[in-house]
């Protein structure tokens, strides 16, 4: 096949034999065979196995149809029958005798508009960024039907990162798709893979808060997100990110979103037959609309409220609202905060990490009744007192401040 695919391209043979070591009349012998079609006296010689004819038949009419595995066929044959070829002898016969198996057709379907995002990691193992290499990642979004693309870089793939660049993919399309189909990451998939995976905890709750879908793909099927990978493989020709000496991130988060946008003008959308631009403006309105996006976090729980009024995360007590006392409520740790979210919507944050270990907001325990939780008494005199002195630095305190509140403690 070398010789042939070398003459082919019309290389002269003393080239060819140069190259391949032997002769020039080596080279013109086998080119002269081939060209009267003749054929190697070898390929016309019985297979080794043919002598254990009786004895294949017997083992497959044991299989009762099910599917045949050569390597312990050929165990067999060695163990029973004294067989002295090889594995790769029973494999040629098999193929000599047997069809070949039914090309299986695969179903090519197109997404309608709206419906999915097909969203990967690529790397980039060196990026000059201020002065110094940085091992960078690019995270394309791809919408399925038109095939518009938002890239979004990042120097971490934590799950911070993850729901990052999914905040800042979601508002360069303008939009949310129904499902998101993603690869096997640890950040979205926290064990297996695909239908069978188990969905990471917090990646869950940021699809519950976006309202999207995770599609995980099956394992090593490239093909199933195939227009992702696809862009990732055209973005490989961006020489410039590796060259050029960038300034800062957002100079090259600029600079890629201007080249994404030229790419969307001069490709065209195989599906609608325009631009990839001109079928995302025909997209936009079946996507959703880009809510108010949760901060990335990568812890959340789910915590019940003690009776005062106080959620544990992280070690800490945080006070939560009076009307939650009794219910269970979720509590995102964010990369500068804490949330904590219920009926939809974020209820009250705090500082994350902070030094105090029960973080206490008065607020929360004003307000007024509700059917299922009674409001605590106000404070009294020595209470509201107490509130004056600590509101005041120790040094500006007047001591006839602390005499009455001595008078109101009789």
């Amino acid at each position: 096949m070398t010789l042939k695919h070398l003459a082919g391209r019309e290389l002269p043979k003393r080239e060819i034999a140069r190259l391949l070591g032997v002769s020039e009349g080596a080279i013109r012998y086998h080119l002269r065979r081939q060209s009267a079609g003749d054929t190697d006296g070898r390929a016309r010689q019985p297979f080794l196995a043919e002598e254990r004819a009786e004895a294949i038949a017997h083992y497959l009419s044991d299989q009762d149809d099910a599917p045949v595995n050569l390597a312990d066929l050929h165990d067999w044959l060695v163990s029973e029958h004294g067989y002295q070829g090889s594995l790769r002898s029973v494999q040629r016969y098999f193929r000599s005798r047997l069809p070949r198996p039914k090309l299986r057709a695969r179903r090519r379907v197109e997404t309608p508009p709206g419906a999915q995002s097909q969203v990967d990691w690529s790397e980039w193992p060196r990026v000059l960024i201020g002065g110094r290499a940085h091992y960078g990642y690019l995270f394309n979004m791809r919408l399925s039907h038109c095939r518009f693309s938002a890239r979004v870089w990042s120097l971490r793939k934590d799950q911070l990162a993850w729901h990052h660049v999914h905040n800042e993919a979601f508002r360069r399309v303008e939009g949310v798709t129904a499902t998101m189909r993603v690869d096997n990451e640890k950040t979205a998939v926290s064990r297996g893979a695909g239908a069978w995976g188990t969905i990471n905890e917090s990646y869950r709750r940021y699809a519950l808060a976006v309202r999207f879908h995770i599609d995980a793909c099956p394992p090593r099927c490239p093909a199933y997100k195939g227009k992702v990978e696809r862009g990732n493989r055209d973005d490989r020709r961006w020489q410039e990110v590796t060259r050029r000496h960038w300034d800062s991130l957002e100079q090259l988060q600029a600079w890629t979103d201007a080249q994404g946008l030229k790419e969307a003008e001069r490709r065209t959308c195989p599906v609608t037959g325009t631009s990839v631009i001109e079928a995302w403006e025909q997209e936009k309105p079946y996507l959703q609309a880009v809510p108010l996006l949760p901060e990335p976090f990568d812890i959340a729980v789910t915590r019940p409220v003690s009776i005062d009024c106080l959620v544990a995360f992280e070690g800490r007590q945080y006070a939560v609202p009076l009307a939650w006392a009794g219910r269970r409520v979720e509590v995102r740790g964010c990369a500068r905060t804490v949330q904590v979210y219920a009926d939809g919507r974020i209820i009250i944050e705090y500082p994350r990490h902070s030094r105090e270990r029960l973080v206490i907001d008065p607020r929360c325990y004003e307000g007024e009744s509700t059917e299922r939780v009674l409001a605590p008494p106000p404070l009294g005199k020595l209470g509201r007192r107490m509130q004056e002195i600590m509101a005041i630095a120790p040094q500006h305190r007047p001591v006839d401040l602390y005499a009455a509140l001595a008078e109101v403690a009789r």
